[in-house]
């Protein structure tokens, strides 16, 4: 479960905090420590890193896709730690600190997490403008699909249509082999 903890910290505070397995996050200066994702999240990070790897790869995007705790920060009062997320090749260097536009950022979403990924993470996204962000529910077996300006998501429950860059040619994933068979 993530817990907030406090809200006066700040991305230099992070490097204090225990290599311990969990995932630290700053959300405008709040503190949110979560657990190590259960086997159920992963499988569902897994199945759309799979459904997006080839779809990347044609388009010789592959190294753009980033599936491992990539620590993205457009201050010093919020870092975050998207499950699944589609950077620009221009920004990509030996530092996350380089990466500030995202094309895609995925959270999937737990009981705990629920208000945070779709409010507080979603507005956070919205305002440093990632073009897509995908909130997954495993349970629902639904993606919520926000861009900028959006006042409501699209609620997609059979096929996630997306574009990597406008006039790109579009991916179609089949929710149900993301969904189908996860462990309850």
């Amino acid at each position: 479960m993530g817990m907030p903890v406090a809200n006066d910290y700040t991305v230099a505070d992070l490097s204090d905090m225990p290599e311990d397995g969990k995932r630290y996050e700053l959300i405008r200066g709040e503190l949110v420590v979560s657990p190590v994702p259960s086997v159920r999240h992963w499988l569902v990070v897994r199945g759309l890193d799979l459904a997006l790897t080839p779809y990347l790869d044609s388009l010789g995007l592959a190294n753009t896709l980033v599936t491992v705790a990539a620590d993205i920060s457009w201050d010093d009062r919020s870092l975050v730690q998207p499950d699944l997320l589609v950077v620009r090749p221009e920004e990509i260097s030996v530092s996350w600190t380089t990466i500030r536009r995202l094309r895609l950022a995925v959270e999937v979403i737990s009981p705990s997490s629920r208000r945070r990924d779709r409010h507080d993470k979603r507005t956070l996204y919205q305002e440093n403008r990632v073009e897509t962000y995908w909130v997954v529910d495993p349970d629902a077996e639904t993606v919520e699909c926000w861009h900028p300006e959006d006042e409501a998501p699209d609620v997609v429950r059979e096929y996630l249509r997306w574009r990597v860059y406008p006039g790109a040619p579009e991916v179609v994933i089949d929710l149900a082999r993301i969904f189908t068979g996860l462990p309850r």
